[in-house]
This record gives C-alpha cells, structure tokens and sequence, in this order.
C-alpha cells in the first residue's frame, strides 16, 4: 500500500513560476489595501474593483507554468498517495499533473454565485459586473475572502489525520485556520518544512526536517531523504 504524504503549499510554491505572494511586507498585495479586494465588506463597497482586481489575477496566471517544484509532486505520485492542501488560489499544481488538490482559500480559474456558494462555474476569462448564474444572481470569485468560513478545512483536517508524513513548503504558518492543520497529524509523523525564510515550529511535537530553500531546491532534496523518513 502506498503511503500517504500530505502537502500544505503556500505562496512561496508558486513564487519561482512568478506568481505574486499573497501579501508585501508594507500590506499591499498589488498595491491594494487587502480589505479592498479580499474582503466582503470590499465586495459591497466596490465590487467592480474586486472584478478587475481578480481579473488581472487570472491574466496573470495566463501567463506562467508550473515550476520545477510543482513538477516534482506531480511525479511523487507514481510511488506515493499524494494529496496537496493549498492556500494559493492558482491552478499550478493541476496543470503540473497532480491529481488531487485541495484549495483551502478558492481558485482563481472558478468563480460563484453570490446566492449560492455551491454554483460554481469554470472561469478562464474576465469575469464582469452583469456576468450572473442562470438565475439572474451576479457571479463573484470563487476565493475564501477574509471573514468567510473555509469550507475545505474539514476535509483537510481529515487528511492529516491520516498521514504518514506532512511536507510543509512556502508558508510561514501564520494565517488560520490553515496554520492550525499541523496539530491533527500524529506527533509520530514526520514533518518536513521547506521555505526560503521558515517561520519556527517550536511547540510541535513531530521529528522535523527544515530546508531554507525555495521550493525546487527542497522538493529535489526531499526526494532523495524520503524513503529514510519513510523507513523504507
């Protein structure tokens, strides 16, 4: 039977394929506050300027590919069951060749029904204002937006509790509830947290391996310790 290794990704996962991250250091993300373009409250106060916003989000992701790092986990797949949770909203690890990703925070290339968070639609192109479902309702991104549950994380928690190993990259594992997913995984478990800047794990109780190191650079070394961590 194959063992399952759970991925929590972050922003620093897509970095190299030039995917912005999430949030500067002066709270900017794009030259926006936050709560303008990633918030309810943002949505009912200027909701064309959220449209755009994600829109240049999509146009963006247009352009860039899948890293070596997303390449890697698509292959790890062959040997291992391998699920990813992630907080990015873009489609890299799909377009890499996993096959099953969880999005904790949305996906860029899905928007929804501001009536219903379950109708949900495709969306490659600019999304407008007048753009609704088929029951007149306007559509909005699909994106967890700060204030709003994260309906994935029920399936998450539960994926963690079934792993044989937890490889953490590009997160500082500051923003919950995702920060939280760590303490559902066995203290046995092995844990292995790559980032270019890695925030500290003290308080966690599993052996733990850190690389300060971006993503690819990890990813190829992970591969070579894992049957060892493994005990294979």
């Amino acid at each position: 039977m194959k063992k399952n290794i759970v991925v929590l990704s972050g922003a620093g996962m897509s970095a190299e394929s030039g995917i912005s991250t999430f949030r500067d250091k002066n709270g900017l993300w794009e030259n926006h506050d936050i709560m303008e373009v990633a918030s309810p409250e943002g949505w009912r106060k200027n909701p064309q300027l959220v449209l755009e916003f994600y829109n240049q989000r999509r146009r963006q992701l247009r352009q860039v590919d899948p890293n070596e790092g997303h390449l890697l986990l698509a292959k790890l797949e062959s040997q291992y069951h391998i699920d990813i949770v992630t907080q990015n909203v873009d489609n890299l690890h799909e377009r890499a060749g996993s096959t099953r990703v969880l999005h904790l925070h949305g996906e860029l290339t899905k928007v929804r029904s501001v009536a219903d968070e379950h109708t949900l639609y495709e969306q490659l192109d600019d999304l407008q204002w007048g753009d609704t479902d088929a029951h007149g309702n306007q559509l909005r991104p699909h994106i967890v937006w700060f204030g709003e549950e994260v309906p994935a994380i029920d399936e998450a928690i539960l994926l963690l509790e079934q792993a044989d190993l937890v490889l953490v990259i590009g997160t500082s594992l500051q923003v919950y509830p995702a920060a939280g997913l760590l303490d559902y995984a066995d203290s046995s478990v092995p844990l292995v947290y790559i980032d270019l800047n890695p925030a500290s794990l003290a308080g966690i109780p599993n052996p733990i391996t850190v690389m300060a190191k971006t993503a690819s650079e990890g990813i190829r070394d992970f591969m070579v310790l894992l049957p060892e961590l493994l005990g294979n």
